[in-house]
């Protein structure tokens, strides 16, 4: 049995941009027109650009493919905390591959307690190497870090990412590591965890933030969205995660529309 329609929403005036999506992880047998598809619903919901995030260098080549394919998807390149089985790039890999035209930012990167154990060096080590491309690249870091959030800070204290810029990426933790993460000049930005009704803390957050440094993202192919929960989440749905931080705000949705993406734009300063 498939999915109900999309809910209806008026057009918007000021488009979205989803900072972060792994387009390569979609499963598009559900589609007929496969990516095409993708990309006209997210159209109709108003998200004309979107970032795709690299997790590791071994489905870099194909993910670039599916990138090169679409003039509104631009690229990062990184390899994610949790993979401990690929290849681990050195400074100078990661600046080499960054030279692509279409990749406009490093990760994502960071530190991940959750999924991982034991002597965790090797995700610090890693992390220090994408803080050091990133500042050698005058491109942005995409963080993400999950039961981690002291180390993380430390980290992008110590190396001095300040000076590469950056995004907590599908951000989940409390009020005070935000405020430390906007202390050293990076973004917030929320996913669709933000609509859970269990997400009474991360909601206060999202409310607290500064408009001006707040960047939406989908995290596709998960984490859809409340009404969406159940789906495989697509850049498109980036949409009613604007729409609630809106509700939550007190604000309109193209007001956030406006806002995030101009600062998707300035900090992604790459990005046509």
């Amino acid at each position: 049995m498939g999915h109900k329609p999309l809910p209806e929403l008026p057009p918007l005036q000021h488009t979205l941009v989803d900072s972060h999506c792994h387009l390569d992880m979609l499963k598009l047998d559900q589609h007929a027109d496969g990516m095409n598809q993708v990309m006209a619903t997210a159209s109709d919901l108003g998200v004309r650009q979107m970032l795709c995030v690299a997790v590791n260098l071994e489905d870099w080549p194909e993910m670039m493919r599916i990138v090169e394919a679409h003039d509104r998807v631009t690229a990062s390149v990184g390899v994610h905390p949790n993979h401990d089985q690929g290849h681990d790039p050195s400074v100078q890999e990661l600046i080499e591959l960054a030279a692509h035209p279409k990749v406009v930012a490093i990760g994502e990167t960071g530190l991940d307690y959750f999924r991982s154990e034991g002597n965790l060096d090797w995700q610090h080590d890693r992390f220090r190497r994408h803080i050091a491309a990133a500042k050698a690249t005058r491109l942005p870091l995409i963080i993400h870090t999950r039961e981690a959030r002291a180390d993380t800070l430390q980290i992008l204290e110590e190396e001095n990412a300040r000076d590469a810029g950056g995004v907590m990426h599908c951000f989940a933790e409390d009020w005070e590591t935000a405020q430390r993460a906007l202390d050293i000049g990076f973004y917030i930005s929320f996913s669709g965890i933000v609509t859970f009704n269990s997400a009474q803390e991360l909601k206060e957050v999202a409310k607290r933030v500064p408009l001006d440094r707040m960047l939406v993202e989908t995290d596709s192919p998960y984490l859809a969205p409340i009404p969406l929960r159940g789906r495989q989440n697509e850049p498109g749905y980036t949409r009613f995660v604007a729409e609630h931080i809106a509700e939550l705000r007190g604000d309109s949705v193209e007001n956030i529309a406006r806002a995030t993406t101009e600062n998707f734009h300035r900090l992604f300063a790459r990005v046509a």
